[in-house]
């Protein structure tokens, strides 16, 4: 009777704390475990005194393609604070999409053809599943046909980009998108970032990761004595 008073005791105990960990946490003021997860084991960025955000994504992705104008929004103010970065994720066997991107990458399209791929996607219904509708999407895009397919069937390049993106993956520990990394340490998402808050809809989820990533940026400025280089940049915390 006495273990299993003091195990209840324990139990109301944690229960209490994790309470009290959490009650001040919010989109605004995110918590590690809460709106936000450190990793484990951080990794390296070579993005010298600017930041570096990792935005795991997938042109299959409807919860990606809401967040494409309002990240690509947010990148735009942070300037030079950060470096951005995007890694198409290998879910559901879509090599295709993800060729497409690191080829786009390559060809400096991405600002370009970002939201033409989604659109093509989401809204035309390609599908983007094998090379030929990829090249469908190509010859209506206007990009250099040539030289987009040169780099897009050149398997040494695929073949060593799908290879880090699966070990990114793998370190940054995804299991869903969009998920985005800070600094090679923090990593959070749309859906984590409203944690404190229960059901919202899709576009408060958005604002909200947009928020914590202001305050990570901030928080990963002030632990390196980085200061920030614009009035846009998120306050430090």
């Amino acid at each position: 009777m006495r273990l299993f008073t003091q195990i209840l005791r324990s139990a109301l105990l944690l229960g209490l704390g994790l309470m009290a960990s959490g009650a001040g946490a919010s989109p605004a003021a995110p918590q590690n475990g809460a709106e936000y997860r450190v990793l484990t084991r951080p990794q390296g960025t070579d993005s010298g005194k600017k930041i570096e955000v990792v935005e795991f994504f997938g042109y299959f992705c409807p919860h990606c393609n809401a967040l494409e104008p309002q990240i690509a929004a947010w990148v735009k103010k942070q300037g030079d604070n950060i470096v951005f970065k995007r890694i198409h994720v290998d879910f559901h066997d879509l090599v295709s999409q993800q060729k497409l991107y690191f080829t786009l990458e390559a060809m400096g399209k991405v600002d370009e053809y970002q939201s033409k791929v989604f659109t093509a996607f989401h809204v035309d219904r390609n599908s983007l599943r094998t090379d030929d509708d990829v090249m469908r999407f190509v010859a209506k895009s206007g990009l250099d046909k040539q030289k987009f397919s040169e780099i897009y069937n050149s398997v040494f390049f695929t073949q060593s980009k799908l290879t880090r993106a699966k070990q990114l993956m793998e370190a940054y520990q995804i299991d869903g998108v969009p998920t985005i990394a800070v600094d090679g340490r923090f990593v959070t998402s749309p859906s984590q970032a409203v944690a404190s808050m229960g059901r919202v809809t899709e576009d408060a989820q958005n604002a909200a990761v947009l928020q914590v990533l202001d305050v990570l940026v901030a928080k990963a400025q002030k632990e390196k004595g980085i200061t920030a280089t614009s009035s846009d940049a998120a306050k430090k915390k």
